[in-house]
């Protein structure tokens, strides 16, 4: 069971092998990057590369860590009781089935996403620590043990917005996507708009690393951002020579699919009245 990329999805030597090295340890494989570099996506195409069904659990920041494992309503136990209901005698009529509980019981390894895990409260990695290691947790309504019959491949994504435990990160493998590199981008450009143009990808691609590297820019836009950004210029059916900026307008092309805050449209008209100021 080796992961190498799909068709779709242009995985880089360093993302394979931590792939691959999560599935031999069977321990869960914790990705991080940036927004947009494609931690989600990555799951779903370890699922499909390898043939495996995938369960998705994405975190809120309300979500609790027993939500994965079961939730028992007693609050409909307690109106059926009071309507003579006769499910009312097995309480397992009233326990809601998590992601993990899905994943463990599974008849076959599925692939078991947990996406976000730093938008939850900050002791929600350590609430899952038994169950991630051992792979079994208990059901007090109930009495019983639950215990997976094919340890999933468990892959969970963090945006870094929080710092995660120590004792959570031990029990995992890490690794982070960084951003991808021009010839890297050229391949997964390839992938989604395999007849761009070169001169207008590489036109297009200069100026989206440029647009990154400007100084003082609050977000920068993405991997998905730059691919949706490509797709409106072949819509547009615009060439290399209709991305040309100047001082008078420093502002990309479309720029609403990669700039997605004021402060940073801001930031170019700014630049671009500074440009402007020293020509007179």
């Amino acid at each position: 069971m080796k992961f190498n990329g799909t068709e779709s999805y242009v995985a880089t030597d360093d993302l394979t092998v931590a792939v691959n090295a999560a599935v031999t340890l069977e321990r869960p494989l914790l990705v991080k990057g940036e927004p947009g570099t494609g931690k989600t996506e990555l799951a779903r195409q370890v699922a499909a590369a390898l043939g495996l069904e995938m369960i998705e659990w994405h975190i809120k920041s309300t979500t609790k860590a027993q939500q994965g494992l079961y939730e028992y309503d007693a609050v409909s136990r307690l109106r059926d009781s009071q309507l003579g209901d006769a499910r009312v005698h097995d309480v397992r009529n009233y326990i809601r089935k998590g992601k993990m509980w899905q994943a463990f019981e599974a008849d076959a390894k599925v692939v078991l996403l947990i996406d976000e895990v730093d938008k939850a409260d900050i002791e929600f990695p350590n609430d899952l620590l038994q169950e991630l290691d051992r792979m079994e947790f208990h059901v007090y309504e109930t009495g019983e043990t639950v215990r997976a019959r094919h340890r999933p491949i468990v892959i969970i994504t963090s945006n870094n917005e929080k710092e995660l435990p120590d004792a959570f990160l031990r029990r995992c493998f890490f690794h982070y996507i960084r951003f991808p590199d021009l010839d890297t981008m050229q391949r997964i450009v390839a992938v989604h708009h395999p007849g761009i143009k070169q001169a207008l990808l590489t036109t297009a691609l200069t100026q989206f690393y440029e647009l990154r590297e400007t100084t003082g820019l609050k977000k920068k836009p993405s991997t998905s951002e730059v691919l949706d950004w490509l797709k409106l210029l072949l819509a547009e059916d615009l060439g290399p020579e209709d991305l040309k900026r100047d001082g008078v307008n420093a502002l990309p092309r479309l720029h609403g699919a990669l700039l997605k805050n004021e402060q940073d449209v801001h930031l170019f008209e700014r630049l671009a009245f500074m440009a402007r100021s020293q020509r007179r």
